[in-house]
């Protein structure tokens, strides 16, 4: 049977990843997960200071078609080989990671219901809605402590692209969802329901 797809978007910083992270345990086998940020576009081309430049945050800085393709590759029982992303030199990497194609996909990004392509190809969207200044401290603490950005870029940033952005693209995309998730992680029962339903389509699609 068709694999289960579930979508995990939300604002940088909303703690999607860490959601997307808990449904992948609790399937507890039989499940992938594939990042969006992955499939940023390759970028090696340009000089370093105009990859610094790039808007990050607007639809056009995925390559949606490869995501799309993989989705569907995965969906057809097939493997793919999932780019990687080098946040330091601000382009993909080198490396792929082989994937195999499992009963249950979870995607997580940003942007991912902003494209109808890649949100019809979910079967649960979940959206992670958590205030702004929450957000941006984890946001500052992330890139400061895990991708090596210094405290100006990462506040210029947000600023010019990420904040703009969101309001743009991320904050409207909710409408597609079919659960929103105030608090995202601390919001338990939230969790606990999202995970209960999950469990129970992936239960569904191995009888």
């Amino acid at each position: 049977m068709r694999p289960l797809v579930i979508g995990v978007a939300g604002g940088s910083g909303s703690g999607k990843t860490t959601i997307a992270r808990q449904i992948d345990e609790a399937v507890g086998f039989g499940s992938v997960l594939v990042e969006m940020d992955a499939y940023y576009k390759a970028l090696e081309h340009l000089p370093l200071a105009e990859r610094k430049k790039v808007n990050y945050d607007h639809p056009d800085a995925i390559d949606l078609d490869l995501l799309i393709a993989h989705l569907d590759m995965l969906l057809a029982g097939q493997a793919i080989d999932k780019p990687t992303y080098d946040y330091a030199a601000f382009t993909r990497a080198e490396k792929t990671i082989r994937v195999d194609s499992t009963d249950v996909i979870i995607v997580e990004g940003i942007l991912l219901f902003v494209d109808a392509r890649v949100r019809d190809r979910c079967d649960i969207r979940v959206f992670v809605d958590v205030d702004g200044d929450v957000r941006f401290i984890r946001r500052l603490q992330r890139d400061v402590e895990e991708r090596g950005r210094s405290m100006d870029s990462v506040v210029t940033q947000y600023l010019t692209t990420v904040r703009p952005m969101h309001l743009e693209f991320v904050e409207p995309s909710k409408r597609w969802a079919h659960v929103i998730l105030p608090e995202g992680g601390l919001n338990r029962i939230g969790v606990e329901m999202i995970l209960a339903r999950a469990e129970q389509e992936a239960a569904a699609r191995r009888r």
